[in-house]
């Protein structure tokens, strides 16, 4: 950050030189060091010094001056009513930002106006829905090192330090709907996978916890250290929620604490850190407490409770975002299965697809709910359209008790609560367990409701302090005053004919003006008609204005009733809306009920749409009958859905195919119907039978990290590596094209040891897809794998893709064909299949004095076991010439494995040429 922390030397001599403003100003920039400053004036926010030409670069306002007696100061200011987008480019630009609100009433007070700051905006506190990107959550987290780590980064550069203290605790929070997550997790690869799920817009690390490990996945941000103290910690924990007894580890206590604390002072209620290191008392600051009132649950889980995704797994199966060339721009796995009416359900359908269950009795409460709702049209329709009512409940809770909820909030909570009896009444005859668990959880708060009935008016205007926002008939002082107001304004209104009548003056009018108030205005022709009693009040060019004794009195009393009642409808309006607060609790439990409907709702509408099946889960594999790609088959026509079945006989299937087959959209669509299947939707097949895995990993697709230092192989690599590391017996595996990015001879043996590993070691359930035949023998030797293949016909025009998957490997990969396809230039494919004519002779060579060394090896006691067998197989069934060895049997056995049907002229002299080489 480059903002100025204070005066420039050459303004002033001494902070006592300067102005009291500017005073005041440099004194909030000091203690809100790490923020730049957005310091109110009027009706502007002023930024001054070097904080003004950052701001004026970053938001293109126009850069001006203040001067005053101390100096000149560059000052750039954005209008307070329409801050929020200047906000956003400083966010935007990595800065955070202190706003500074005048706390007094100017007309109030002799001297400077007191201001003071009342929120800090950073990344993952917004709040604000100018500021928020759409309806989904918004997280700030915040990152403890167990063991009691101390100094920033005291953790060695692989974090192992805090890990072997027992790993790290997590908290993540989103502070516009109050949901609040505490977890416990092993290691940095761990909080690397929670990150990737959760996707927080910040990251706030304590002590022991090396920073840079994690900046890749959120932006990070500096506080105070002492916040993770664990007992401050537990202090702050335990004043929301009376204990932290739920919290599993300091960890978790430490990062909830330190979390709270960092949301408290984005509202003010904690001093930031001086510029000498003080702080005012450790905990309360500018503005309010800062208390998140409305922070009711605190929920601790364990990961292991769901289908664990990471964030490459996450990106690959382009679950939130869309990145490969499937289908239109921006379509992703959420937005195909997203038919929520309200922002509520589409938070939950987001949670549900970032989280899937691991628990198959919850899974089937889903599933059940799911299909009772699309066997009954009629009473999913009535939903949808009663919850395109609903506001977001949860925001709307979360503005009403920070103290920043207007009156349209109110009402519009009101109206929400309304369509709650109405969704209870849809499910009365509930059959499945969740939707009357659902039922019961619908509070509509009778007594809430009545009272924003009775205060708040249907249509009430934007701003609260100009009256017009409580009913009359709500407070009898408020309806005398306003009679009074009324009354005045009545006999003001009939005031114009009676003195017409009174003067004779024809032209005469009343009027009011926002400075003179009110007062009767005679034309200069008519002067000498006007009574004694008149004062004249205003002189303009062509007539007069006046004033009598009894206008002013009525004027006196007017303002005084408006004044009042305005002062007091506000009162009022902050009495209802602490009231409301009161009942946060239960609004939010509504909300959460709300939502789960939505969702559910959702997952059948497009069910019943598109022809999703109901899932059945258990037993040992998975068993897809025409299953589809979700996304994909909507936005491609003629999809060919295809199954799947993989057990614990069959649980490595090496597929193999042309380019543009379909072999990533297979894997990708059996991965998709597993995690919907899970996260509790019908799926897009045919029929499936599932078991419950426990994690989803990919490699899938080529990236390159290059500011990192990180090649695409690299990538690839470390990527690989974590899923060797991770996996589990219950795990799903996609590998697409591993060892690719290296040369063949080493990439086919990643490819086959990594193959081995996962059959041998691991047991996952694994879809590999590869341009490397010499795999698909390995998937003959070993007894748990198959080979899968997508077909493709060769034809005069070029290849057509079948996409349809069927057993045994590919005879081809067609890799010429479809540069042609492509469009490549005809003189270069000529020139490729003249090198693959070449290259298909040197490899026959090259394969038989390979088979010939190896016998020889074999026959004098050399290599043996399974293994050796397995990769002696793999050779010899990779290529019809890998079983020469010079002999004249050897070569018989050769030519019984030529199919020359296949061969070309030139092949078949090729290989005729090789074998009498070999007989020589």
């Amino acid at each position: 950050m480059d903002a100025a922390l204070g005066p420039p030397d050459q303004m002033a001599e001494s902070e006592d030189d300067l102005t009291p403003m500017m005073r005041q100003y440099f004194e909030l920039t000091r203690r809100y060091e790490d923020a730049l400053v957005l310091f109110q004036v009027g009706d502007f926010y002023e930024l001054f010094c070097e904080a003004a030409e950052a701001a004026a670069r970053i938001c293109e306002v126009t850069l001006t001056a203040r001067e005053d007696s101390t100096g000149r100061y560059p000052m750039a200011g954005v209008p307070i009513d329409n801050a929020e987008p200047y906000i956003d480019d400083l966010l935007d630009a990595g800065y955070r930002v202190a706003v500074a609100d005048q706390v007094e009433d100017p007309d109030e007070v002799s001297g400077v106006v007191e201001r003071a700051v009342t929120r800090v905006v950073t990344p993952g506190t917004l709040t604000e829905d100018e500021l928020l990107a759409g309806d989904d959550n918004n997280f700030v987290a915040a990152l403890a090192a167990a063991g009691g780590a101390q100094g920033r980064g005291a953790g060695d550069a692989n974090g192992t330090a805090a890990e072997r203290g027992g790993g790290f605790g997590l908290a993540l929070l989103d502070v516009s709907t109050g949901d609040f997550y505490a977890t416990r997790l092993g290691d940095a690869a761990r909080v690397r996978d929670e990150l990737g799920r959760f996707a927080p817009a910040e990251l706030v690390v304590g002590p022991g916890v090396a920073a840079d490990r994690f900046d890749g996945e959120a932006f990070v941000a500096e506080y105070d250290d002492d916040a993770f103290d664990r007992e401050r910690a537990a202090a702050t924990v335990e004043s929301y929620f009376g204990s932290a007894d739920a919290l599993a580890a300091d960890a978790e206590v430490r990062a909830c604490g330190a979390l709270l604390d960092y949301a408290e002072y984005t509202r003010g209620g904690v001093a930031a850190r001086r510029g000498d290191g003080d702080r005012d008392d450790g905990r309360r600051g500018d503005g309010d407490d800062g208390r998140l009132d409305y922070l009711n649950h605190l929920t601790r889980y364990d990961p292991r409770e769901y289908l664990q995704l990471d964030a490459v797994a996450l990106r690959s199966l382009e679950v939130f975002d869309q990145r490969s060339v499937h289908g239109a721009e921006g379509t992703a796995l959420v937005d195909v299965v997203d038919e929520t009416a309200c922002a509520l359900g589409r938070r939950t359908l987001t949670d549900w697809l970032r989280r899937p269950l691991t628990d198959r009795d919850a899974i089937a409460a889903r599933h059940d709910a799911v299909g009772e709702l699309v066997g009954d049209p009629a009473t999913r329709e009535d939903l949808h359209e009663h919850l395109r009512d609903v506001y977001d409940l949860e925001r709307l809770v979360s503005r009403v008790a920070r103290g920043r909820a207007n009156a349209r909030d109110l009402r519009a909570l009101k109206d929400t609560l309304d369509v709650v009896p109405e969704l209870r009444g849809l499910l009365a005859d509930a059959d499945s367990g969740k939707l009357r668990e659902l039922r019961a959880g619908l509070d509509d708060l009778p007594e809430v409701r009545d009272l924003l009935d009775r205060a708040i008016v249907p249509d009430p205007p934007q701003e609260l302090t100009e009256g017009g926002v409580v009913r009359d008939g709500y407070h009898d002082r408020l309806d005398d005053l306003r009679e009074t107001e009324r009354t005045g304004k009545r006999w003001i209104d009939d005031l114009e004919e009676h003195e017409r009548e009174r003067t004779g003056i024809d032209s005469l009018k009343v009027g009011h003006n926002a400075v003179h108030g009110y007062y009767i205005e005679v034309t200069n022709p008519n002067l000498d008609a006007v009574p004694e009693d008149y004062q004249r009040r205003q002189t303009l060019k062509n007539a007069e204005r006046f004033v009598t004794p009894e206008l002013r009195e009525r004027e006196d009393d007017i303002v005084r009733a408006e004044q009042r009642a305005q002062d007091l409808e506000y009162e009022l309006f902050c009495e209802v809306r602490d009231r409301v607060a009161d009942e946060a609790e239960r609004v939010q439990a509504t909300a959460q009920a709300v939502a789960a409907l939505d969702a559910l709702a959702s997952f059948a509408t497009v069910a019943a749409t598109h022809d999703y099946a109901r899932p059945e889960m258990g037993g040992d594999g998975i068993h897809v009958e025409g299953g589809r790609h979700p996304v994909v088959e909507r936005t491609e026509a003629g999809f060919v859905p295809n199954d799947a079945h993989l057990t614990p006989d069959d649980r490595v299937a090496v597929i193999t195919g042309p380019n543009m087959s379909g072999k990533s959209t297979y894997m990708r669509q059996v991965a998709l119907v597993v995690l919907l299947a899970q996260a509790g939707s019908f799926v897009p097949a045919a029929g499936a039978r599932l078991r419950v895995v426990d994690r989803i990993f990919t490699r899938v697709g080529a990236s390159d990290d290059i500011a990192g230092g990180r090649s695409t192989f690299m990538v690839e690599m470390t990527e690989l590596a974590s899923i060797l590391r991770a996996a589990t017996g219950d795990s799903l595996v996609l590998l697409d094209e591993v060892g690719r990015g290296t040369s063949t001879t080493d990439g086919l043996a990643i490819a086959r040891a990594v193959t081995e590993h996962l059959h041998d070691e691991v047991g996952a359930t694994t879809l590999f897809a590869t341009h490397h035949h010499e795999l698909t023998a390995d998937a003959e030797a070993l007894p748990g794998a198959v080979n899968r293949h997508f077909g493709a016909t060769r034809t005069a025009e070029g290849v057509t893709f079948e996409h349809e998957v069927r057993e045994g490997p590919a005879t081809a990969s067609y890799g010429v064909e479809v540069a042609q396809t492509a469009g490549v230039p005809d003189e270069v494919v000529e020139r490729a299949r003249e090198f693959l004519e070449a290259s298909d002779v040197a490899d026959a060579a090259a394969a038989g004095r390979e088979a010939a060394a190896e016998e020889a090896d074999e026959h004098s006691g050399g290599r043996s076991g399974e293994r050796a067998g397995r990769a002696s197989a793999g050779r010899a069934s990779a290529d019809p010439s890998a079983s020469r060895s010079g002999s004249e049997s050897s070569v018989a056995a050769a030519l019984r494995e030529v199919d020359v049907a296949e061969l070309t002229p030139v092949e078949a002299l090729n290989v005729l040429n090789d074998l009498k080489r070999d007989l020589d």
